[in-house]
């Protein structure tokens, strides 16, 4: 959430300009056409993507990614939001990635009481079979997830011997790189970027 929008694009092609072949699938073209916001509003409704047409999708873009010429065969995946939440759960279930960034993903860890038919397991449940890095990127002030939420995986990824690097930012809350918003703060967004990139160098390149 919110979606395939304007910042998402933006960021897309901040990471090409990083040297990164970059793709941004839109998780969401199912559901209709129409402004980010209001296809974002239909899938919440329904009930959000299904988990495992996420991960479908998500596999066949790093197929997809995997194939091109320039190729160097690694792939990292990053999301945030609802994206965050898909990008460790295809680092968990979808072979073959070799960095996933989580940006305060919401819903990794969930109650009995939240699973659907759509999203049945928690991802946080899958954490033994995170197959590469995590960096993950959380507001001490967010609510999804919470602080607690976050060092309930924290302690799950070090029960199974997880390689993984969080960064837990003060007064920032959900959403502080989306610099089109009220949530953005800079100074928080900007060290995030340059840790999110220093990850991935060493990771990816």
């Amino acid at each position: 959430m919110p979606g395939w929008d304007e910042w998402y694009r933006e960021a897309t092609r901040k990471f090409a300009h990083h040297g990164y072949a970059a793709l941004s699938p839109n998780l969401y073209h199912r559901a209709g056409h129409g402004s980010p916001e209001d296809v974002a509003a239909k899938v919440r409704a329904a009930g959000g993507v299904a988990d495992e047409q996420a991960l479908g999708d998500l596999a066949g873009a790093l197929q997809y990614l995997r194939a091109l010429p320039a190729s160097n065969g690694k792939v990292g995946v990053f999301g945030t939001c609802s994206g965050g939440r898909h990008a460790f759960l295809a680092a968990c279930r979808v072979p073959g990635f070799s960095a996933v960034v989580d940006c305060w993903g919401g819903r990794v860890v969930m109650a009995p009481g939240e699973l659907t038919p759509k999203q049945p397991v928690a991802p946080i449940d899958y954490t033994q079979d995170l197959s590469c890095p995590l960096l993950g990127i959380f507001g001490e002030e967010d609510q999804n997830p919470t602080p607690a939420h976050v060092a309930q995986l924290e302690e799950e990824l070090k029960h199974h011997g997880k390689t993984y690097e969080f960064h837990m930012y003060a007064k920032a809350g959900h959403g502080f790189f989306y610099h089109d918003r009220p949530n953005y703060r800079q100074e928080q967004a900007v060290d995030g970027w340059r840790k999110l990139f220093a990850f991935l160098e060493t990771h990816l390149k």
